[in-house]
């Protein structure tokens, strides 16, 4: 991996959260994704399974971790299984994780190769009453290939038919909403690298540039920085195309007079960051453009200070909603009727301002909590007002990761230019 290791405690006080909500008596086992085939002999590359990852930092496919904090030996609290490294696969694929190693990254001490897994389980097995099995429970998720997760429950649950089966899903949303210090810290470095990737743009974007050169100058940037690269899949989209809210192709040549939608980030140690700005393309915003940016600018601070202790989604959304609207009203975009007629179930904002505000964030762009809930201190959020004006070809989105603290935010991104007069003045030092 690039990143720098990381201090095993993260995991080991992962696990005793974990621990902390399971019933007497169970055991738990996460399981690492798959490499992924794409055709003849390539594969899409690894990434880790985010649940797994979180428990014992193990970044390495062919893994399996246990979890049984009643277990009468005493010693086999937690267990890892890894893949047996070799000389011949040190030779082709670069050398795997030695059990020594695997401690040393986990802080687990009973540490075995994956094929001694049947064997040494079993009696475990059948001591225990409750198994855990983990799953994908994303509300977003929609994915019609059989994950390794989903083939392993599978197999167990045929082998083991009459155990008592739990799902680890609910307490991983919980527990991995709250963010500790060095969780923060590793987002906190995926932001300061998306920093280092905006700024680059600043003095390279100019009309004729192509939206994938723009896409290739922050992937230099991301990996020269640590980072595996983006986040999630980039949007670079000049125009018009900052109006289709998930557009990738990115392969439109940028043109005088527009503005670049970048929704663009880098993460670091599998933890993401989630950044957008909306720049001109020559460098000066036009004054209809200049009103619709801090039109979002504005909605973007008030949401913000939104993000307290105790806040509720559903508050929070038609609070920012009511903050759209205000806006739109002024920039002409909606008339005094369109409000007044609107229907309460897609209010008349919608019209140019159809997502959703806020998401969590983590190891995972789109990460795991409950929206359900009040919002607590360690919680990061992002903050992604926009107004999308296709018949102008315009489409603004501005996009901060914040932290919600006992007191207030932190606005992990502070750094980043946000304010239009400093963008066009960082682009006119070309």
């Amino acid at each position: 991996m690039k990143y720098q290791a990381i201090d095993n405690n993260l995991f080991i006080e992962n696990r005793k959260k974990f621990k902390d909500d399971l019933k007497p008596n169970a055991l738990a086992i996460f399981v690492s994704n798959d490499i992924l085939p794409t055709n003849a002999d390539g594969s899409m590359g690894f990434r880790q399974n985010s649940d797994l990852f979180y428990l014992c930092g193990v970044d390495q496919e062919e893994t399996i971790l246990v979890i049984y904090p009643d277990v009468k030996d005493g010693r086999h609290k937690e267990i890892l299984f890894v893949k047996e490294t070799s000389e011949l696969i040190a030779i082709w694929e670069g050398a795997k994780l030695n059990k020594e190693q695997a401690t040393a990254v986990s802080g687990i001490e009973q540490v075995y190769w994956l094929q001694d897994f049947d064997k040494l389980m079993k009696p475990f097995l059948f001591q225990a009453e409750y198994i855990y099995l983990n799953s994908n429970e994303h509300t977003r998720r929609w994915i019609e290939t059989e994950t390794a997760t989903e083939r392993y429950n599978k197999n167990f649950k045929a082998k083991y038919p009459l155990h008592k089966y739990e799902r680890s899903a609910p307490i991983m949303h919980k527990i991995r909403a709250i963010k500790n210090t060095q969780e923060i810290d590793l987002i906190q470095q995926a932001c300061d690298i998306t920093e280092k990737g905006f700024r680059r743009l600043l003095s390279f974007i100019k009309p004729g540039v192509w939206e994938y050169e723009i896409e290739a100058e922050l992937i230099h940037e991301f990996v020269r920085n640590r980072s595996q690269g983006f986040a999630y899949g980039p949007i670079v989209a000049s125009g018009k195309n900052a109006c289709v809210l998930h557009y990738v192709e990115n392969n439109k040549q940028c043109k005088d007079g527009e503005v670049i939608l970048l929704d663009v980030a880098a993460e670091y140690a599998n933890y993401a960051s989630d950044l957008t700005r909306s720049i001109p393309i020559n460098g000066k915003y036009t004054k209809r453009q200049k009103d619709v940016y801090n039109a979002v600018l504005r909605v973007h601070r008030a949401a913000t200070k939104l993000l307290l202790p105790g806040q509720t989604f559903e508050k929070y959304n038609k609070a920012v909603g009511g903050m759209m609207t205000e806006e739109l009203l002024g920039l002409g975009l909606l008339k005094t009727a369109d409000v007044k007629n609107q229907n309460p179930n897609w209010p008349a904002y919608k019209k140019y301002y159809m997502h959703g505000t806020s998401h969590f964030l983590g190891l995972d762009v789109h990460d795991v909590g409950f929206f359900q809930e009040p919002m607590q201190a360690g919680m990061v959020f992002t903050v992604e007002p926009g107004i999308y004006i296709p018949e102008e070809g315009l489409g603004i989105r501005i996009e901060n990761n914040i932290l919600v603290t006992t007191n207030g935010q932190m606005d992990l991104m502070k750094n980043i230019p946000i304010e239009a007069d400093e963008i066009e003045q960082l682009m006119a030092k070309k």
